[in-house]
Parts: structure tokens; C-alpha cells; sequence
């Protein structure tokens, strides 16, 4: 009851104050909160102008190279092999549904049946490989959203429990993925 009150007040009063006078009032204010920059141009020659570009260049700084990183952090990380996975699978779906979509221009046989029939006259460890192949991503993919998503309630940061829930995730996802591609 309070509450539409005051918007109540506050609506009447904006409405009985006109708005040239509202700007009229504060345009003092307006203008002291402003800041003003003076700024200096001179015409430079070509040469003078590229001189000035390599001292301005000389004084930026400059990004890490990629060989000071520890590669155990960075390249064997959870993070960087959830992005991969995450590209995996779409680039890999985006190339099927391109290839299903020219399929019958080219004569190509891309229908359940036909990659069913395939893929079953192949050996037992080709199958297990390939299924692997394709399982594997999947089950990191899942395990280390998970693990990100605890992130974002800002638990798990410290450093022992990064690492052992790191590993923890290689682990079972590589078990898992072994159980889906041979035993499943």
C-alpha cells in the first residue's frame, strides 16, 4: 500500500513540474558533471606519422608468449578439452547435416540403414574404437559441465581440488568411455 503510494506521489509530481523546467534547473548541474578534453591535432608527414606509430607500438604492452604456461594447467586442463569437445560436436553436426542435405545430389547413401549396415560389417575392435571415438567426448563433455557448473557456485577453487577433480574427470571419462564403446 505504501509502495504504490509513493509511485502514486511521485507520478503526480513529475506530473505538475514541466519538463523544460526540469532541465532548465539541473542544466547548471549537467554542465559542472561534464568533462572536457582539449585535444591538439598537427598535420604530420608519412614518415613522421609511421615514426609515431613505432614509438606507440614500443610502449604497448606486450601479450605472453604461450611457452611460459604450464602445459599440465593449461593443455591437459578440463576447461580447454570442454571447449574442444563443445567444437568437436558441433562442427562434427554441422558437417553431417551438410553432407545429409547434398547426399542425394552426389549418390551418396548417408541413411540410417545404409551407415547401419556399414557400420556393422566392421570388426568388434573397430566398432569398440570408433564408438569410443565418438563416446568418449560425450561423457567429458557432461562430467566437466558438471564440474563447471559447481564452479559457478564458486565451490571446488582451491588448488589440490582442482587438480584432483581433474583427474578424477580424466579418469572416469576415459573408464566410461571405454564401458560405452566395448560393453554397450
Amino acid at each position: 500500500m505504501i509502495g504504490s503510494r509513493v509511485g502514486v506521489s511521485a507520478m503526480r509530481q513529475v506530473a505538475r513540474t514541466p519538463n523544460a523546467a526540469f532541465f532548465s534547473q539541473n542544466l547548471p548541474r549537467l554542465a559542472l558533471g561534464m568533462q572536457a578534453r582539449t585535444v591538439s591535432t598537427s598535420k604530420l608527414s608519412e614518415a613522421d606519422a609511421q615514426a609515431l606509430l613505432a614509438t606507440q607500438r614500443q610502449s604497448r604492452p606486450v601479450a605472453p608468449h604461450l611457452q611460459i604456461y604450464d602445459k599440465s594447467q593449461t593443455w591437459f586442463g578440463g576447461s580447454i578439452w570442454t571447449r574442444i569437445t563443445g567444437s568437436i560436436f558441433s562442427g562434427g553436426l554441422y558437417t553431417f547435416s551438410a553432407a545429409y542435405l547434398v547426399a542425394p545430389l552426389f549418390g551418396w547413401h548417408l541413411e540410417s540403414a545404409s551407415i547401419a549396415a556399414a557400420f556393422g560389417s566392421l570388426p568388434y575392435a573397430v566398432k569398440g574404437g570408433l564408438k569410443f571415438l565418438v563416446a568418449w567426448p560425450f561423457v567429458f563433455h557432461g562430467i566437466n559441465g558438471m564440474r563447471h557448473l559447481t564452479w559457478d557456485f564458486a565451490k571446488g577453487f582451491s588448488k589440490p581440488a582442482i587438480k584432483t577433480w581433474g583427474t578424477a574427470i580424466w579418469g572416469v571419462s576415459i573408464v566410461s568411455g571405454l564401458y560405452l564403446g566395448f560393453f554397450f
